[in-house]
């Protein structure tokens, strides 16, 4: 029962005639498309704020939410139903499996909860986020309550050993099995003084989190530091701020970068406290339900089931990306050294000799983005991209892939929650409609500022044979042209859009018997997978030349510009897949065993010192702005185990033909149809014909690193 997939973000057919590879190549943007059209133009014709209540059909097409106090109601009934199923699951003479109870009980939470997630985070209104966040905490309240019910916890131990009122199909004992998990992985099975310990560690560990996390977005006032007069003067030059939100990592001045770098990161006790709270409560979680460490407890299920394997694979690939990364920052050391002396007229003074002299960890973003401005000049780039052609890219590939379309259609009244949110059907061509896709992609100072996919509906089998449609929110902050001027998509949007559509395809192209494991309710490290492939879509210019067209004139983008583009995804992969290895061991380590003697502090130095190839900085706490430490506490390999995956699912099936139907189809019925139904790594054996052992991912994602990394020229050409 426990909400772990309340986060942000994701039957077989054979004898399928194929459509010739060519089927998008053909069919590119030469004409407006209704669907280019529709995101090209901000949103308001299909938005009435002049809206009457007896017109309106509620948000999500929910008819409680035509008003605000609808939340209270749903609520309400929210938990009316829960208590009937509690009684149900309870009861000697239940007539239902008590995996369809559950999943029943999970779904009438979710359905409220997720929407109430996403409301709080993302509604114009204040007092709807405010009145959806005092509802949302009820609920919670109310799964704590569930997760801790031992008669709900014995009856599915009793149906997990002796059978239920009917046979059981291995996907009954799948989800049966999940939810005793959920249940033991809140302290059911404890004795009730342990219990009770448990909780009130786990309530404090939620404050301690949100703490955390709240600190990690905070700005460092510059106030707290005497900065040199010319430094100043930089600073002037480029809009003087009171503080520091984010390190200027990408800015032409050294001086600026080191600065930004060394105050935005600078050691925060408060924030360190709040830190080791965190590992010790959640050390003391895992043992007291008898896991050597909060990783053991938190990787069991996945798909690489212990903190042992998972730092198999991280040692592993550290060895490997090793030379690969020590020739790239030898690499940016050139050009590091080059741009110096452009600067000075070759007089490098003796005191900058230490920073010209070693690539920082204020360089890499900045000489990772010129070496692309060499290959392309990104504004210009950015003409061609607008958003409502890429929409048409993704239309175009997903009918190519699956027989998929997406199509802009009417929202009822009072549906949507903005103007500039749009409605997708999601329709096969046969099969008919398989769900809804909101797109809410413009920024806004009353929304959360990240890119990902809100589950508000989950896929389900339902009684009466009919399947409860999935409807999903992809969640962009992006930045308006102008009235006149569609969006624009700089390369790192159009990746993000397309790895977002990733994660909600996943949930539109599924179809689960139970909404407990529907879509992106997966493992962690597996959830991933479909959202990276499409990383690979988005760099392939086969793909993209079937939508790049210039806004205005409708040219299609040059081939050249268009390979150099795609080139330049291909640079320092070594280097920045070693940071992304640091990032992971880190997390492992502050998550493994007691840390004994010593501090975060002191594990972050020595962990970067042995598998970064850039050292510690002295009086830097990059980990206290590290918030993937608690969503992704103990899991954020993930990223790296899915890309192995996708990079294998991308070489083997797509990328001789990023258009190939009957691989599309594959691709779908034998992986995205489950969800989490079966266990990932059955899942990728069955796609694959391989097992996804530790060695296996190992070499993946190694042979997809030395397959695609590329080089720049070791002399600059623009500057």
């Amino acid at each position: 029962m426990k909400l772990s997939h309340l986060r942000k973000f994701p039957s077989r057919l054979t004898g399928l005639k194929p459509l010739v590879g060519t089927y998008c190549v053909r069919r590119h943007v030469s004409r407006v498309s209704p669907l280019t059209s529709a995101f090209n133009t901000r949103g308001g014709k299909l938005f009435n704020f002049k809206l009457l209540e007896s017109q309106s059909v509620g948000l999500f097409n929910i008819p409680e939410l035509k008003t605000l106090s609808g939340v209270k109601i749903l609520e309400e009934q929210c938990i009316a139903d829960i208590n009937r199923l509690k009684q149900e699951a309870c009861s000697a003479d239940r007539k239902r499996k008590l995996v369809v109870v559950l999943d029943e009980m999970s779904d009438s939470i979710c359905r409220v909860a997720d929407m109430l997630e996403f409301l709080r985070l993302a509604h114009p209104d204040e007092k709807f986020r405010k009145t959806a966040q005092a509802s949302l905490i009820n609920l919670l309240d109310l799964v704590e309550t569930l997760n801790t019910d031992i008669h709900i916890y014995k009856a599915l131990k009793h149906v997990s050993q002796h059978g239920d009122v009917e046979t059981l199909s291995d996907t009954d004992r799948r989800v049966t099995d999940l939810f005793i998990f959920d249940f033991e992985q809140s302290g059911i099975h404890l004795d009730d003084q342990r219990r009770s310990k448990f909780v009130q560690i786990n309530n404090a560990l939620v404050r301690i989190c949100n703490n955390f996390m709240n600190g990690c977005q905070q700005p460092t006032p510059m106030m707290n530091f005497d900065l040199p007069k010319d430094l100043l003067n930089l600073f002037s030059f480029e809009g003087r701020t009171n503080s520091i939100s984010a390190p200027r990592t990408e800015h032409v001045s050294e001086k600026i970068r080191e600065a930004t770098y060394r105050i935005h990161v600078y050691p925060n006790k408060h924030q360190e406290a709040l830190l080791k709270d965190l590992i010790e409560g959640r050390r003391l979680l895992a043992n007291m339900s008898d896991f050597p460490s909060f990783a053991h407890r938190a990787l069991k299920g996945t798909l690489v089931e212990s903190p042992e394997n998972a730092m198999q694979f991280l040692e592993s690939m550290a060895v490997n990306v090793r030379e690969g990364a020590q020739k790239e920052y030898e690499l940016m050391l050139e050009r590091k050294q080059q741009f110096k002396a452009l600067e000075t007229g070759g007089d490098v003074q003796q005191g900058d000799y230490v920073r010209n002299n070693a690539i920082m960890p204020w360089d890499p973003a900045f000489f990772v983005k010129h070496a692309r401005y060499e290959l392309y000049n990104e504004e210009t780039l950015s003409e061609y991209f607008s958003l409502g052609n890429a929409m048409e890219g993704l239309n175009m590939l997903f009918q190519a892939l699956y027989g998929v379309s997406l199509e802009n259609v009417t929202p009822g009244s009072g549906e949507l929650w903005h103007r500039d949110v749009y409605k997708l059907a999601v329709t096969h061509e046969k099969e008919g409609l398989l769900g809804y896709i909101f797109c809410d992609f413009f920024d806004r100072a009353d929304k959360t500022n990240s890119d990902c996919q809100f589950m508000i509906n989950g896929g389900k089998l339902k009684a009466n044979g009919d399947y409860q449609l999935p409807m999903v929110v992809v969640h962009l902050n992006l930045t308006s042209s102008g009235s006149s001027v569609p969006c624009l998509l700089s390369p790192g949007n159009l990746e993000n859009l397309f790895h977002e559509f990733g994660h909600a395809m996943h949930a539109m192209l599924g179809r689960q018997q139970y909404q407990h494991v529907t879509g992106t309710r997966c493992p962690i490290d597996f959830a991933e997978v479909p959202s990276i492939l499409m990383e690979y879509f988005a760099a392939d210019p086969r793909v993209l030349g079937t939508f790049a067209r210039h806004f205005e004139t409708g040219q299609p983008l040059d081939e050249e510009t268009l390979r150099m583009f795609c080139k330049s995804k291909r640079l320092f992969l070594h280097s920045e897949t070693q940071l992304q290895i640091f990032y992971s061991i880190l997390d492992q380590v502050y998550h493994g065993p007691d840390l004994g003697p010593q501090t975060p502090m002191q594990v972050l130095e020595a962990t970067q010192n042995k598998y970064y190839g850039i050292p510690y900085v002295p009086n830097t706490a990059w980990h206290l702005r590290f918030s993937h430490l608690v969503g992704y506490g103990s899991k954020y390999y993930s990223y790296l185990v899915s890309r192995a995956i996708a990079s294998k699912i991308w070489r083997t099936m797509f990328k001789q033909d990023p258009f190939n139907r009957a691989n599309g189809e594959r691709y779908r019925h034998q992986m995205l149809a489950f969800g989490g139904e079966k266990h990932p790594s059955v899942l990728v054996k069955d796609l694959l014909n391989e097992t996804p052992a530790i060695d296996m991912l190992v070499q993946s994602l190694s042979e997809d690193l030395n397959s695609r990394n590329i080089l720049p020229p070791t002399k600059i050409s623009k500057f």
